[in-house]
């Protein structure tokens, strides 16, 4: 269990990246679903000890994080947003030296963790190659190759599957599930589909606040009866979005279709829909950029 209370963290410039963060994370794949400069990697950089908060605590399985960083470490597999690599060097050398600095110092088993990850995450036929030759999806593969070095017990991927083709993107997301049965996986994101496809439990980070928590099922629950729909034409959109808490638009054949909160049908014309994931965290990231509004 990954036991995170009242985490703040300010900038130098001002930002508050993160606001009084408290989240209980089990075993399993957890979702962190927000949208770009929601704080999401903040939170990320903090848990993994790459950075001190001002205040609040972490404690993993007992552990104090803040206390004891090098033991979290020890546990601790990460694939940041953004990473580099050697483009010359190829895989399977770049994963063994990593191994050692994981402090898998012996060469037997170093050859074995290495050459199991390089078959768990499907490299093994590309590991003689220059990692500069991989594809995204690929590399996002040998991350999360070198994030399971020394079979953590708490990974944390960020933003993994942004820039991936579909078959790439399941891929990946069918290894962190796998992964997920035995350790606590923190898949931190703004792709609601990865949240809706993975995750038991997740979490939804607006401005550095936690606006919900949950089940995802049971938070679309809290939707039933309240979204609708219908297709507006290109010019009327603007006067939907003024008069109507517009969750989201999409084109349709050319034309916007709108999703719309509302208790009971705004108007003639609309359909109500069953609401998704989606809805829920269009509604509440409107309703928190609403609220910064208000106090501006």
């Amino acid at each position: 269990m990954l036991s995170i209370k009242q985490l703040s963290k300010t900038y130098a410039n001002g930002v508050k990246a993160i606001n009084d963060v408290t989240l209980d994370i089990p075993n399993g794949m957890f979702g962190l679903l927000g949208p770009n400069g929601a704080g999401k990697s903040s939170l990320m950089r903090t848990i993994a000890t790459l950075q001190d908060p001002d205040s609040g605590s972490i404690h993993f399985d007992g552990l104090d994080v803040l206390a004891q960083p090098e033991a979290l470490r020890r546990q601790l597999g990460y694939l940041p947003q953004d990473f580099g690599v050697y483009p010359k060097v190829t895989a399977e050398v770049l994963l063994n030296h990593f191994a050692v600095l994981k402090g898998l110092t012996g060469r037997g088993e170093r050859k074995e963790a290495v050459e199991a990850l390089l078959h768990q995450t499907n490299l093994w036929e590309a590991r003689k190659r220059g990692l500069g030759t991989y594809s995204g999806g690929m590399r996002q593969r040998f991350g999360i190759a070198q994030a399971l070095l020394g079979s953590p017990r708490l990974v944390i991927v960020d933003e993994p599957t942004a820039g991936l083709d579909p078959d790439e993107r399941n891929r990946f997301l069918n290894l962190l599930a796998k992964i997920g049965e035995q350790v606590v996986v923190i898949l931190s994101t703004h792709i609601v589909a990865d949240v809706t496809d993975l995750c038991p439990r997740m979490a939804l980070i607006v401005k550095g606040e936690v606006q919900l928590q949950g089940e995802p099922q049971a938070t679309i629950d809290t939707l039933r009866s309240k979204v609708w729909r219908r297709s507006v034409s290109p010019e009327a959109l603007t006067e939907y979005q003024q008069r109507m808490k517009v969750l989201h638009t999409r084109l349709v054949g050319g034309k916007p279709q709108i999703n719309v909160y509302a208790d009971s049908q705004p108007e003639e014309g609309f359909i109500q829909v069953e609401p998704d994931l989606e809805d829920v965290y269009f509604l509440h990231v409107r309703n928190a950029a609403a609220s910064a509004a208000a106090v501006v």
